[in-house]
């Protein structure tokens, strides 16, 4: 068996097309241009990267964009505050604080500055609680994209043996709630599973996002399953790719399969969140 890809630049551009359609009818409806503000802490090259590629992405949409940068030196306290006067903002749509921050900020309270309402990076309690719910709201982007592109390519989730390997707030944990809300059955899984090849034999679909490259081996994966893998480290995933697409029904390449979903989730939120405000106003 070879696997088929799961072509996450191929379902992305489509998205990203009914972005731009929607962008374009949101601009002719409410005479302004929906806008996502990045913001960035520090000096770290891969984050540097991701935060122009968003940009270059929201430019081809017609959305405007805007690069808050900030000293890696900066306090918990700054960021908290600014993040909160950006959420102030009635010309923002969406913020992204970009991912990872430096090791002695507090991550999760600077999460906790951002408004839900333009959380489009779906990063806060508050997203994860109006998912997990089935309640609308943002979904984590990453795994927003995750289950869009399963989506495109109709992949049967009910019923099937979901193993996510991964707890992190903002793509392990929120992506098994979607795959349970699509009726799969899910197992959590880390790197300090002690049985988890044996895990992952019994696993219909395979999540991924712990963050080490190829620590999941090829031989673990059980015939026909569907493996997603959302790690990245020098153009290399979670998954041993080679052997694991000798036996998988479906797999995502690394990179151009989760990444390039996740910025189009994004953006689709975007506008999403600037049509909400819209009509809130």
């Amino acid at each position: 068996m070879t696997a088929r890809i799961l072509d996450g630049r191929a379902v992305s551009a489509a998205m990203l097309e009914r972005v731009r359609r929607e962008v374009a009818e949101f601009v002719d409806a409410y005479d302004r241009t929906p806008t996502l503000v990045t913001v960035l802490v520090g000096d770290d090259p891969a984050s540097h990267t991701y935060v122009r590629m968003k940009a270059n992405r929201c430019a081809k949409v017609g959305m405007d964009s805007r690069r808050v940068e900030l000293d890696a030196t900066i306090s918990t306290e700054t960021l908290v505050s600014r993040l909160r006067e950006l959420s102030a903002d009635a010309g923002v749509d969406g913020i992204l604080l970009q991912h990872p921050v430096p090791d002695h900020i507090d991550e999760r309270a600077a999460f906790e500055a951002i408004d839900p309402s333009k959380d489009v990076d779906g990063v806060t309690r508050t997203s994860f609680a109006t998912m997990a719910f089935d309640e609308g709201g943002f979904r984590s982007a990453t795994p927003g994209g995750i289950m869009a592109l399963l989506n495109a390519y109709e992949v049967p989730l009910a019923g099937k043996h979901a193993v996510v390997v991964g707890r992190s707030p903002i793509l392990g944990k929120p992506v098994g709630m979607l795959l349970l809300a699509r009726d799969a059955t899910v197992t959590y899984c880390h790197s300090r599973t002690a049985d988890l090849a044996d895990r992952l034999a019994e696993a219909d679909v395979v999540v991924a996002a712990v963050g080490r490259p190829e620590m999941i081996r090829g031989d673990w994966i059980k015939p026909g399953a569907v493996v997603v893998d959302a790690g990245y480290a020098d153009n290399t995933g979670d998954v041993e790719y080679a052997a694991a697409a000798e036996k998988a029904s479906f797999i995502t390449p690394v990179p151009g399969g989760v990444g390039p979903m996740t910025i189009a989730t994004l953006l689709a939120q975007t506008v999403g969140a600037a049509r909400d405000h819209e009509a809130t106003r």
